[in-house]
C-alpha cells in the first residue's frame, strides 16, 4: 500500500529516513523503482527466476548498505549500480554451470516492456526470442553494457557510473558486443514494431562510432517515473 506520507519525498532524503529508522522509507523507495530494476535484470540476465533472485539481492544489499551513501551519486544510479553488480555476480556463477544460451519460451518476454508482453505478435516475439539468445553468448561484462546502452538508452557517462568503470572500458565493452552480435542479428533490422528494433540501435550506435546517443535517449525503457 502505498504511504501518501512520504510520496513527495526525495530519493536522498527517503534513504537517510530509513537509515534514521522510518520503517516505511526503503518500501517506498523499492515501489519507486523496482519496475526499472526488474527490468535491467531481466535483460541482463535473461531468466526470470535468476532476475527475480538477483533483485532480491541487490535491494537485501541496499537495505543494508544504505548508510554508507554519500550523495555523490543519484539514488537511482546507486541502486542500478548494486543491482548490475548482482546480476553480474549471478551471470558469472551461472556460467560455470551452463554452456548453451537460454531460449526457453518465457523468457522472451525479459525484452519486452511489461504492456506489450500480452499483445505482441508473433514476429515480435521471435524477433525478442533471437535477441536474447544472441545476448546470452556474450561475457557478462559486454551484455551490461549492452542492455544499459542500447536497450535501457543510458548515456554513456552514467552506464559507466552504474558498472564502476571508465566510459572508455563501456565503450570498449559495447563495441565488441556489437561486434559479435550484429551478424547473428542482421536479418532482424527491419523488424521491432513503433519502438526501435534493439538491433537496429546497437548497428546506428555502431556506425555512429559511439556506444550511446548522447541525448534524446529516455533512461528504463520507458523513461524516469
Amino acid at each position: 500500500m502505498e504511504d501518501n506520507r512520504l510520496g513527495g519525498v526525495g530519493d536522498a532524503e527517503l534513504l537517510a529516513r530509513h537509515v534514521a529508522g522510518d520503517p516505511d522509507a526503503f518500501g517506498e523507495l523499492v515501489r519507486r523503482h523496482r519496475d526499472r530494476l526488474w527490468a535491467v535484470a531481466l535483460r541482463t540476465l535473461g531468466d526470470r527466476e535468476e532476475a527475480a533472485d538477483a533483485v532480491q539481492d541487490a535491494l537485501v544489499s541496499a537495505f543494508r548498505a544504505a548508510h554508507t551513501f554519500r550523495g555523490q551519486s543519484a539514488v537511482t544510479t546507486w541502486l542500478h549500480r548494486i543491482t548490475v553488480n548482482a546480476c553480474l555476480d549471478r551471470a558469472r556463477r551461472a556460467a560455470t554451470r551452463r554452456t548453451a544460451p537460454m531460449a526457453e519460451e518465457e523468457t522472451f518476454e525479459a525484452l519486452l516492456e511489461p504492456h506489450e508482453s500480452a499483445e505482441a505478435p508473433a514476429e515480435r516475439d521471435e524477433l525478442h526470442r533471437e535477441l536474447l539468445a544472441a545476448l546470452a553468448t556474450l561475457p557478462a561484462d559486454q551484455r551490461a553494457a549492452l542492455v544499459l546502452v542500447d536497450m535501457q538508452g543510458y548515456p554513456v557517462a552514467e552506464a559507466a557510473e552504474v558498472l564502476e568503470v571508465p566510459t572508455g572500458t563501456v565503450k570498449s565493452r559495447c563495441a565488441r558486443g556489437r561486434a559479435r552480435l550484429l551478424p547473428l542479428l542482421a536479418h532482424l533490422r527491419a523488424g521491432g514494431g513503433a519502438r526501435e528494433n534493439p538491433a537496429t540501435a546497437m548497428e546506428r550506435n555502431q556506425a555512429e562510432g559511439t556506444p550511446v546517443p548522447e541525448t534524446g535517449a529516455e533512461k528504463g525503457g520507458g523513461g524516469h517515473r
